[in-house]
């Protein structure tokens, strides 16, 4: 910064009367103070940085002071750097009011890969340190191993588990799993089975992985226990508070079994939870039922958790929390954003990939698209209800997103409603009126994967009984059907 961006800090620093995430005051009057890396440690491990401004005496309403000499302090400000790891190279800034001279050190941001930046002698461990407000705190053994994980690309979601073997999976999914990735692959089909097994993440080094245990698993929290969904629905506005009968919660589940279903079980607890409002609609006189939520956010603010959360052995005894309270739900998994991504990129940029194997088999399974649209799915589908807009709340060891509820449904048209109930964004409901084949449906859908499009649109409104086949008798048949049921 320049001279007059520095006086033009420290007038900002008195008016608003304390330090901030981004600035620390010492008061450098009779002498360099002491213990400078927990800040220079914290400032240099935020993608904003920080600045130390020299010359504020905070005790006394931050009073003009001075330093005692400018070139003495900015010496040993950067001894102090030279003394970290990776070493800081702080730019100073130097002006002056009247006598009294005044000092800013700007601490850059350490490059993500190659933090944690620490004090030397003190160890990574023990000497990381993230900023809070205007506080330096100690950073925890995860968030160490977090950025650890980043820069040595870690492959938690296909490390071996011990004790597992092929007797702890379904086989049958596996052999279907299997066949799917041979579909479109046929030089797959000459691969002996084991070497198949690890090119396709089920093994590693001839051991079961977390992936495969996560996906075809007869019972995964049998070697987890917590890699599961704790979902709690409260009514009230906060934890703690109770309602009229005196219960804390009105109702929680301890969500179990592979990812696919969780992701099932847990839009069920949605569902039942949820209010729902009526209106009935003035032309024609038929009932419309609105929920709280949007489904569709639902399901993808879910399956993010299920696909995104940390797998590491820091993170293992950490289940997946699914919180509805009376005005919002919220969704927080193990793990915050993976690698450079930040929240205001968050489905604008392409991110780094936490568990790329575990994606890439649930996109082979049809459960998600795999191309970083889950977060627009979200935004959108907020918007079209006319709800507040989505939060999205990162730290190093978790992240949350807050879904609000529907408090303004008169703005929700009879013609919506299908698309907002079963989560019909695509208007199959509508469009199998007249009866469709599977052909017709995927043109409806615009989809590349045909497998992903009927298994994540066509799907969910079978098991809902919205649509329904022409030959259920045979839901194979080349024939087959599909038309909405009477009455939706």
């Amino acid at each position: 910064m320049v001279e007059q961006e520095l006086l033009a800090l420290i007038q900002q620093i008195q008016t608003r009367g304390c330090e901030e995430q981004t600035t620390e005051v010492k008061t450098a009057r009779g002498g360099c103070p002491e213990r400078l890396y927990d800040t220079i440690s914290a400032f240099a491990n935020q993608d904003s940085g920080g600045v130390f401004v020299f010359g504020l005496d905070e005790k006394n309403g931050f009073k003009k002071v001075g330093v005692y000499d400018p070139q003495d302090l900015q010496k040993k400000v950067m001894e102090y750097c030279e003394q970290m790891t990776p070493v800081v190279r702080p730019v100073f800034t130097v002006c002056n009011e009247g006598e009294l001279v005044f000092v800013s050190a700007e601490i850059p941001p350490t490059d993500l890969t190659d933090r944690p930046c620490f004090k030397t002698a003190k160890g990574r461990l023990n000497g990381s340190y993230v900023r809070v407000g205007d506080a330096d705190k100690p950073m925890t053994e995860y968030e160490v191993y977090s950025y650890e994980a980043f820069r040595k690309k870690y492959r938690d979601d296909i490390r071996p588990v011990e004790r597992a073997s092929f007797a702890s999976l379904d086989r049958s999914l596996v052999s279907a799993y299997l066949e799917r990735k041979k579909r479109d692959r046929p030089n797959l089909e000459t691969i002996p089975i084991e070497q198949l097994y690890e090119l396709t993440g089920i093994t590693r080094d001839g051991q079961i992985t977390m992936t495969a245990l996560l996906l075809f698993g007869l019972y995964p929290q049998a070697y987890f226990p917590q890699l599961s969904i704790n979902a709690t629905c409260i009514p009230s506005k906060e934890m703690g508070v109770v309602d009229d009968m005196g219960n804390r919660f009105a109702d929680t589940k301890h969500i179990e079994g592979t990812l696919t279903d969780m992701l099932k079980e847990a839009l069920a607890f949605v569902r039942k939870n949820m209010r729902v409002a009526t209106r009935i609609d003035a032309e024609t006189g038929e009932r419309v039922d609105i929920p709280q939520y949007p489904m569709d956010a639902v399901r993808e603010a879910i399956l993010n958790a299920l696909v995104h959360r940390d797998y590491s052995f820091c993170t293992e005894g950490m289940p997946i929390q699914l919180l509805m309270y009376s005005d919002r739900l919220e969704i927080s998994n193990p793990g915050g954003l993976y690698g450079r991504l930040t929240v205001d990129q968050l489905g604008k940029a392409q991110p780094d990939t936490r568990n790329p194997v575990l994606v890439t088999a649930m996109e082979t399974l049809g459960e998600t698209e795999n191309r970083y649209s889950g977060i627009p799915t979200i935004r959108y589908a907020a918007k079209k209800l006319c709800l507040p807009e989505p939060q999205f709340l990162d730290s190093r060891s978790k992240f949350t997103v807050t879904l609000y509820n529907a408090t303004n449904v008169e703005t929700v048209t009879p013609a919506e409603a299908p698309a907002v109930l079963y989560g019909d964004e695509k208007g199959l409901i509508p469009f199998c009126r007249t009866p469709r084949s599977r052909a017709e449906i995927l043109e409806h859908l615009a989809f590349s994967s045909s497998q992903y499009a009927l298994r994540r649109y066509l799907h969910p409104l079978l098991q809902a009984g919205v649509i329904r086949m022409t030959n259920p008798d045979k839901p194979r048949s080349p024939n087959q059907k599909y038309y909405t049921a009477e009455g939706i």
